[in-house]
């Protein structure tokens, strides 16, 4: 379970957020909302142990992210950038992706992952020459090859996609909340998961110092 306890942030003068409590249950889904500029990428990568929180404190299963000895291993964080190297290959920069967060996979695993978010047929070409679309289908691809019910901590997974593929990636989310795993997401488009709950915090407009 994730647990955010009295997190505080700040962008230069401007108070993004402060005193901010809640959790992310095993098969619940949180939707973060907010006008643009209220720190919704900061908290995310906050949850992601990318970003310190100014005041509070984020835990995972009641310990602080930093001394979890499986955060790291439970935690899938998707941001704005796609995370792929131009020169690569489609298949060459999942692949890439696996390795860096250890995850385990092989040429079939690959493979079906790629098919499964449409973008097979784009395998061997480089990521440079891919459209935004088809680049996010490549980096949303990962998801297809996670099998532990962890932390998904995705920052607008809909963004560039046709209506097939945000179709696509709510059947992932939904398959994710069944074995136990949560998500907690930002999105301009409502979040529609069949058979599982979807919370929705809202975050304030950003507040003057």
């Amino acid at each position: 379970m994730l647990q955010v306890r009295g997190v505080a942030a700040t962008r230069g003068t401007s108070r993004l957020f402060q005193a901010l409590n809640f959790e992310v249950q095993p098969g619940h889904l949180l939707w973060l909302r907010g006008p643009n500029g209220c720190g919704k990428t900061t908290l995310l990568r906050m949850l992601a142990g990318l970003v310190l929180p100014e005041a509070g404190e984020v835990c995972w299963d009641g310990v602080p992210i930093r001394e979890a000895a499986t955060f790291r291993e439970d935690l899938v964080y998707l941001g704005h950038s796609n995370g792929l190297k131009d020169d690569l290959t489609a298949m060459e920069s999942l692949e890439f992706l696996c390795r860096i967060h250890g995850r385990a996979f092989n040429r079939s695993t690959v493979d079906a992952a790629l098919r499964r978010l449409g973008v097979f047929h784009r395998r061997k070409l480089p990521v440079r020459t891919l459209s935004q679309g088809q680049r996010k289908r490549v980096a949303l691809a990962r998801l297809a090859l996670e099998s532990r019910p962890g932390l998904w901590v995705l920052d607008e997974p809909f963004d560039a996609l046709d209506d097939t593929g945000i179709a696509t990636v709510n059947e992932l989310l939904g398959e994710h909340l069944l074995r136990g795993g949560s998500v907690m997401l930002t999105s301009h488009i409502p979040v529609h998961i069949a058979h599982a709950p979807v919370k929705v915090l809202m975050l304030n407009k950003v507040v003057q110092a």
